[in-house]
């Protein structure tokens, strides 16, 4: 039997293999951000694919966090319900479910009934939009955002993301995973932990250990809800939305205080996303990414957490990894948006030729939401 589908104990369950769904954003809740019934088809559909461990979209923990429409929430007793349906259909499908709690920060959409004037830090934001030009091709808008205005007491975020993990252990959740962490994508936590966006001149800012004390004290806040199920997401390589940390001055340090004091929480895994080049063309502020090796330089700094590995990886590389014992696990993304029966296929040794339609990749208010969603066709076995 291949090493990807030993058991692994994550905190304080066992997940039936190594093969991770990664966080995807899908824009398919309904109008106030409640999670539906084509969502529950979605997850289903992954979980019965054979998915070890389902890491959710980012899900916003506050009505003034979200950058998309349709970007599902947390913080109504509406939308815990709705997520309770969800995370029910995956367990009795024996998979296990993290719930990616997020806050956009500066990003957060400043229009609309849900916005609110919780935009940290100084200096424009310029963030992505996405645009369909076809079933294959996506192209990106740009956007400046108003001038983000200081937080006045980040406590006051951290008690949101302690609130919404609250939501999450009523929703069912199996734990939490941290959006930062999502770094360097620009979000809140984020927007604190980068040197050129963070120009705040208390505790909150300035030297690493002030920089990376918001996205600590996070983690603090997720911990004393869900213990040892917390998990960290980080992409130290890429820059998206004007974050353009240098990357030996800053960045390697940074991550590296980060990751170490992180690891002290117990946590039950870490995972480390690397760059993709093939997105170099979709992102924002080019030539800000620091390109360099996230397994060789931050696994030696965990040693409590299981270590997963994010970013463009193939099953054979899998294999090897987790067979060198380098990580324990590993996520995939867009093989699981296109192939529903993802480890299964892998299990059997079939072919994972589902093409992504693009056009469809973040649903459209004028067309159904099933369309590139819960249509990509299983085999049968």
């Amino acid at each position: 039997m291949s090493v990807l589908f030993a058991p692994l104990d994550v905190g304080d369950f066992t997940i039936a293999n190594r093969i991770g769904m990664s966080a995807m954003a899908r824009n398919r809740a309904d109008a106030t951000r409640v999670p539906n019934h084509i969502m529950k088809k979605y997850y289903l559909q992954r979980a019965l694919g054979g998915a070890g461990l389902i890491v959710t979209e980012a899900t916003s923990i506050s009505p003034h966090g979200s950058l998309y429409d349709r970007t599902p929430g947390i913080w109504s007793m509406e939308q815990v319900a709705g997520w309770k349906r969800i995370t029910n259909v995956v367990h009795l499908a024996g998979s296990k479910i993290y719930c990616q709690l997020w806050h956009a920060g500066r990003l957060a959409n400043s229009e609309g009934p849900l916005a609110g004037p919780f935009l940290p830090e100084q200096g424009k934001a310029v963030f992505l939009i996405f645009q369909s030009l076809s079933n294959t091709e996506l192209r990106l808008t740009f956007k400046t955002h108003l001038q983000p205005t200081e937080i006045q007491d980040p406590a006051v975020f951290v008690d949101l993301y302690r609130d919404a993990a609250r939501n999450a252990k009523l929703a069912g959740f199996d734990g939490v995973e941290r959006e930062l962490l999502h770094a360097a994508n620009g979000f809140l936590v984020d927007q604190f932990l980068d040197s050129t966006s963070n120009v705040r001149t208390d505790k909150w800012g300035g030297s690493i250990e002030n920089r990376a004390r918001f996205g600590l004290e996070v983690l603090k806040a997720l911990v004393e809800v869900f213990g040892s199920n917390v998990s960290v997401k980080v992409t130290p390589g890429r820059g998206y939305n004007d974050m353009k940390m240098p990357l030996e001055e800053d960045t390697v340090e940074t991550f590296n205080y980060l990751l170490s004091e992180a690891d002290k929480l117990r946590l039950s895994y870490i995972t480390l996303s690397r760059y993709i080049p093939d997105l170099e063309d979709h992102k924002i502020g080019a030539g800000s990414s620091t390109t360099h090796d996230v397994l060789s330089a931050y696994t030696k700094l965990i040693t409590n957490a299981k270590i997963f590995l994010d970013g463009g990886v193939t099953p054979k590389e899998a294999e090897e990894l987790v067979k060198a014992g380098k990580v324990d696990g590993v996520f995939f993304g867009m093989s699981w948006l296109t192939h529903p029966d993802l480890a299964k296929r892998i299990r059997h040794g079939k072919r994972t030729e589902n093409t992504a339609v693009i056009a469809h990749l973040y649903g459209d208010a004028n067309v159904e939401p099933y369309l590139g969603y819960t249509d990509y066709p299983s085999v049968t076995y």
